[in-house]
C-alpha cells in the first residue's frame, strides 16, 4: 500500500530565529532544535522537564471526583477483613494493572485474591459467568481494572448478589453508566482530571497511590516501587506517551533494567533482550506479546502469577509456560491471517470502493484475531472487523485507520450488536450470526459517509530532511533524549532525497528488506522490516528517496548507527 509522506511546512522566520536561540541555549544540532521547538518545547524549563521527566508531574489522584469515596470504602474493607478480589482484564493492560493492585493492597494488609476472565468463556470484560464464582469466594469488594465502565448488567447482578464494585477503567463510556459504588476514568464526561489518557494500569496506580497518600506512606520508594508493571502496561496498551504516561515509561523502564520485578525479569531473560538498553519497542514486540500469549491461547491468570511471584525459580517457570504459548500463538496467527487474507480476495473484488471488511470463520481462534487485523489494516488499509463465530454466536475485533473513529461508527449500528467497546481505533463486538449482514451493509454505509475511500492512504509523517554526513554519535547522543518513544512522540521521521543503493539489496527474516544507501561518499545501513516486497524493483546504482528512523544497531560488543526504512519513493 503506497504511503502519503506529509512533509512538514517550513518554520517563518520568527520561528526559525527561536528555534535558532534554542540550538545557542543548548549547544544542540539545529536539527534537534527545530524538533523541539515544532513538538512545542520551547523554553529552558520547558525543554528540560521533556528530557528529564520526573515526579513531580504526576498529578494528586483525588483529583478524580469519586476517588475519596473508593479509597475508604477499599480501607475499610482492609481493616474489617473484607475478601477484595481484583477483577483484571486479559491483555497486557489488564494484567499488570492486575497485579499492580495485587501486590499493592496485600503490602498494607488487604485480603486479596485476583479474578481474570478467561476468554474463550467469560468473553471480555466483567462476566456474569464469574459471579457465582466470585461471590463463592466470600468476597464483598470487587475492584475492577481496565473494564466494567460499560457494564450495566453486570454490575446491577454485583449489586443483587450483595457485593460491591469500584471501577477503574479508561475506555470510553457510554451514554448510560452503571451503578457502581464509584467509577474512576479519566474518560467520563465532565471528568476534572486533567490528563484524560491514562492506560487502565495507570487508572490503577492513581488508586493505589491515593491509598498510599490517605494512609501517610506514599514515599519515594513506595511512589516508584510498582512503576515498572505501570510502564510496561502504559507501553503496550498505545495510549499517548506524553505528560504523566511519559514519567510512567521512562521511570519504569529504568526500573525494569533494575530487575525489581522477578516476573519482568524472567520474561526479559526469554526474549532474548538486552537487559542494559531496554526501550519502548523491546516492550511492544518482545515483552507484551508474551504476556498478551497467555491470555489468547490459555488464562492470563498465568501472566498474573509471573507478574506477582516471589521466587525467582517459579517465575523462569511460568515464563516458560508463556514462551510456548507464545510459540503457538505465531503460529496460529500465521495461519490466521492467510485465511483472512484468501477471503477478502474473493469477497472484496474492488476495494477502491470498500469502505470497511468484515470477514468471519467457525474455525478461528478468538484469541488471535486482534492481531491479525491489525496486520490486515495495514497491508489492505481498509477498517477491518474479524469476527470469530461458535454455534451462531460471534465475537469479533476490530480495527481502524488513522483519524476513523471505529468504536463511534459502531455506537450508529449498535442494535445490530450483542455488546461492544473499546477505543477509537481498537474495538471489540459481540454479534448474533443472523444480524451479521445488516450489521455489514449498515457499517459500510455510514463509513463511506464518513470516510473519503479515494483520498484514503496510510500517512507517513515526515519530521524532517536530514543528509547522511550530518548522522553521527552526536546527533544520535541528542535523539535518545527524546525517549521513551511512541504514540504523541514517535521516532522523528527523516526524508534523504537521491541517494543511491551502494549494494545488493536482499531479505532476512520474514520479509525483511537490508540494503546500504550513499550519498555524497557518506553510507548508511538499512533495514525496513515488512519491506521485503521492494526488493524486485531496487537495482544496484539507482536512486530512490528514503523515509526512516535512526538508532542504534547493538550487537555483542559493537554499537552502530542504522535506519530504520519507513518507505522507499523510486525514481523513475
Amino acid at each position: 500500500m503506497d504511503k502519503q509522506w506529509e512533509l512538514p511546512l517550513p518554520l517563518e522566520a520568527e520561528a526559525l530565529s527561536a528555534a535558532r536561540s534554542i540550538a545557542l541555549d543548548l549547544k544542540c544540532p539545529a536539527l534537534i532544535a527545530e524538533l523541539l521547538y515544532r513538538k512545542g518545547y520551547r523554553t529552558r524549563e520547558e525543554i528540560h522537564e521533556f528530557f528529564y521527566p520526573n515526579l513531580s508531574k504526576l498529578l494528586d489522584p483525588f483529583l478524580f471526583e469519586q476517588m475519596d469515596k473508593a479509597v475508604t470504602r477499599i480501607l475499610k474493607a482492609i481493616e474489617d477483613k473484607e475478601q477484595i478480589v481484583i477483577y483484571g482484564d486479559y491483555d497486557v493492560d489488564g494484567t499488570t494493572a492486575t497485579a499492580l493492585l495485587y501486590l499493592g493492597l496485600r503490602r498494607i494488609g488487604g485480603l486479596i485474591d485476583f479474578y481474570i476472565p478467561h476468554r474463550m468463556i467469560d468473553g471480555y470484560g466483567l462476566s456474569l459467568n464469574s459471579l457465582d464464582q466470585l461471590k463463592a469466594t466470600g468476597a464483598t469488594l470487587l475492584i475492577s481494572v481496565d473494564c466494567g465502565v460499560n457494564a450495566i448488567e453486570e454490575i446491577t447482578a454485583i449489586n443483587a448478589m450483595g457485593m460491591e464494585i469500584i471501577v477503574t477503567d479508561h475506555h470510553n463510556p457510554k451514554e448510560i453508566l452503571p451503578d457502581a459504588y464509584a467509577i474512576i476514568n479519566p474518560k467520563l464526561p465532565g471528568t476534572t482530571y486533567p490528563f484524560h489518557h491514562l492506560a487502565g494500569v495507570g487508572v490503577a496506580y492513581k488508586l493505589l497511590m491515593a491509598i498510599y497518600q490517605r494512609l501517610g506512606i506514599a514515599t519515594h520508594d513506595n511512589v516508584i516501587k510498582y512503576m515498572d508493571l505501570v510502564a510496561v502496561g502504559t507501553i503496550a496498551d498505545i495510549v499517548p506517551l506524553t505528560d504523566e504516561n511519559r514519567v510512567f515509561a521512562s521511570i519504569g523502564l529504568q526500573h525494569l533494567i533494575e530487575k525489581k520485578n522477578l516476573g519482568l525479569n524472567a520474561l526479559t531473560q526469554i526474549s532474548n533482550l538486552n537487559q542494559k538498553n531496554l526501550d519502548t519497542t523491546d516492550i511492544v514486540f518482545g515483552i507484551a506479546p508474551r504476556i498478551n500469549a497467555a491470555g489468547r491461547m490459555g488464562s492470563a491468570a498465568v501472566a498474573v502469577d509471573l507478574l506477582i511471584a516471589t521466587e525467582e525459580e517459579k517465575s523462569l517457570e511460568l515464563a516458560e509456560v508463556i514462551e510456548h504459548q507464545n510459540s503457538l500463538r505465531q503460529q496460529e496467527d500465521q495461519k490466521t491471517f492467510i485465511e483472512a487474507c484468501d477471503i477478502i480476495e474473493k469477497k472484496y473484488k474492488d476495494m477502491a470502493h470498500t469502505p470497511v471488511m468484515i470477514i468471519s470463520s467457525d474455525d478461528w481462534h478468538q484469541g488471535v484475531i486482534g492481531i491479525v487485523a491489525s496486520k490486515l489494516v495495514e497491508k489492505y488499509y481498509r477498517p477491518v472487523i474479524m469476527i470469530s463465530f461458535k454455534e451462531g454466536f460471534g465475537s469479533g475485533s476490530g480495527r481502524s485507520v488513522a483519524d476513523f473513529d471505529l468504536f463511534e461508527a459502531l455506537k450508529h449500528t449498535e442494535h445490530n450488536l450483542h455488546s461492544f467497546g473499546g477505543h477509537k481505533y481498537a474495538v471489540g463486538l459481540t454479534i448474533y450470526q443472523e444480524y451479521i449482514d445488516r450489521f455489514e451493509n449498515e457499517l459500510s454505509r455510514y463509513i463511506s459517509e464518513h470516510l473519503q475511500l479515494d483520498k484514503i492512504k496510510p500517512p507517513l509523517k515526515i519530521d524532517h530532511e536530514l543528509e547522511i554526513y550530518d548522522i553521527n554519535d552526536n546527533l544520535m547522543s541528542w535523539m535518545e533524549r527524546f525517549a521513551p518513544f511512541g504514540p504523541e512522540n514517535y521516532h522523528p521521521v527523516f526524508l534523504t532525497r537521491q541517494v543511491s543503493i551502494a549494494s545488493y539489496p536482499y531479505n532476512v527474516g520474514r520479509n525483511h528488506l537490508k540494503l546500504k544507501v550513499m550519498k555524497n561518499g557518506n553510507v548508511l545501513d538499512l533495514i525496513g522490516y515488512n519491506l521485503g516486497d521492494f526488493l524486485p524493483l531496487l537495482k544496484k546504482n539507482a536512486l530512490i528517496d528514503i523515509a526512516f528512523t535512526l538508532e542504534y544497531n547493538r550487537f555483542g560488543n559493537k554499537t552502530t548507527i542504522q535506519g530504520k526504512l519507513r518507505d522507499i519513493h523510486l525514481h523513475k
